[in-house]
């Protein structure tokens, strides 16, 4: 089997696991996790100085349901300067139902169907650490980077740490990220409190999640500004 089936397996087992409104925000713990990964992206664009994001051109790595990709619209982005690939069919086809006017394509992240330098943005939220074999890892890697043009930014949100409970995703430290992207200028910040506890704590107290996630000690996910070096 090769990474990308093995990817795809795990997917359909997750969905089989999964209730229908698991990740609904009605729900307090998702809609806090929403919330921070809002507060995430917004200080990476600013990070970045991509606000406002107008016309500028956004692919986004592993779009899954659109949940990241809407998000982006939310703070600005054009939807039809928006584009997209997802490994899994089943969740592209809800992610093209959410946002049609996106050019949202289904297929492997190691090898991207668009030409050098054909993006302002390149963005990519909890993709790297679904990834175990390191190969695809740096081909993918390599293929945000070969897309983005001169001057361009690389947004990326991800766990930080492994999760003993799942085997199935492998966290990317601070230290890891640097080697994917070697020579790359990156700035990162610890976000998210850890999803077990902020789903707790939020239906219960909401302030004191958001006062933990402040703090940043408990916190799970990097959020990080990469500008490759200058390619000649």
């Amino acid at each position: 089997m090769s990474e990308a089936e093995r990817i795809l397996e795990e997917y359909r087992k997750r969905r089989e696991r999964a209730g229908g409104d698991n990740y609904a925000y009605t729900n307090p713990g998702n809609l806090f996790l929403r919330q921070g990964q809002e507060r995430a992206l917004l200080w990476a664009l600013h990070e970045a100085n991509v606000v406002p994001l107008g016309d500028r051109s956004i692919l986004d790595v592993g779009f899954g349901e659109g949940r990241w990709s809407e998000l982006l619209i939310e703070l600005g982005a054009d939807a039809e300067q928006m584009a997209g690939i997802e490994l899994d069919e089943a969740r592209a086809a809800v992610a093209r139902h959410r946002l049609p006017w996106c050019d949202l394509r289904t297929g492997d992240a190691s090898s991207l169907p668009w030409p050098d330098e054909s993006f302002d943005i390149v963005t990519q939220a909890t993709v790297f650490t679904s990834i175990l074999d390191d190969r695809m890892r740096r081909q993918v890697a390599a293929e945000m980077t070969r897309v983005l043009r001169p001057g361009g930014v690389l947004l990326w949100y991800d766990f930080a740490f492994n999760n003993p409970r799942n085997r199935a995703v492998s966290g990317i430290s601070a230290q890891t990220l640097r080697s994917l992207f070697s020579g790359a200028r990156i700035k990162t910040r610890k976000v998210t409190l850890a999803p077990p506890l902020a789903r707790r704590l939020a239906s219960r107290v909401w302030h004191l999640a958001g006062l933990l996630e402040g703090i940043r000690v408990l916190n799970t996910h990097l959020v990080a500004v990469i500008r490759p070096r200058k390619r000649f």
